[in-house]
């Protein structure tokens, strides 16, 4: 896993932003805005890593990359609010959490939709191990333009290994399989647990060793 990186200096942005604009754009419900009053203290817009502040040219994918520093009140925060956040900023967002004196990063990938350039599809989060904010930052890696840096910064984020020949897109929608898979395979185990009857316990056995199978044969390709 991967530590938080060290920015460019002329990158710094530093604003912070209001949740109510994030309210406003994610149309979010009572209760969404409840749970973001309870996880989230500051959300902090603290870099834009630009072809001006970065000397690297954008993609028409990644024509900046955003970093927020999030604030949380407490140890935990539902993906659901760093989605309403990414819909919100039309860029893709690498998040840097903060909570007591520990910092992670963070990051979905985030690319403008085939059916409507004008819209952004997000995938699941990856992410770090929680680390002290005090630990020495990693410098970005090395790379010729913005998207490039955006996917080594996510490839770094992923769990597991590309298979031979796998494009980042192809990564992405496997590991959301492998984690569909996995919660399915949790609900079985569930219901087998629960189950008294002899013959169901038998069909239910039988469910979990295909999907085992089915996950088995995801992870290896």
């Amino acid at each position: 896993m991967t530590g938080c990186y060290e920015y460019p200096k002329a990158a710094r942005f530093g604003r912070v932003v209001p949740k109510s604009k994030i309210y406003e754009a994610g149309n979010l419900t009572a209760k969404q805005r409840q749970r973001f009053v309870d996880q989230v203290d500051q959300i902090n817009w603290a870099y834009k890593l630009a072809p001006e502040t970065i000397n690297l040219s954008g993609t028409p994918g990644v024509p900046e990359i955003q970093v927020f520093e999030v604030r949380l009140r407490g140890s935990k925060i539902d993906s659901e609010i760093l989605n309403a956040i990414d819909k919100a900023i039309h860029f893709p967002i690498l998040f840097e959490l903060k909570k007591d004196d520990e910092r992670k990063l963070i990051a979905a990938y985030k690319r403008p939709s085939e059916a409507d350039a004008s819209k952004w599809v997000v995938s699941e989060y990856f992410e770090a191990n929680w680390e002290p904010v005090d630990k020495s930052r990693l410098s970005l890696p090395r790379t010729l333009d913005l998207g490039a840096l955006y996917d080594n910064v996510l490839k770094e984020l992923m769990p597991g290994a590309a298979l031979e020949g796998e494009t980042l897109q192809k990564r992405v929608s496997r590991i959301e399989e492998i984690r569909a898979k996995e919660r399915d395979i949790d609900r079985i185990k569930s219901r087998l647990a629960r189950e008294k009857q002899f013959n169901k316990k038998v069909a239910i056995n039988a469910e979990l060793r295909a999907a085992t199978a089915e996950l088995k044969s995801l992870e290896e390709g």
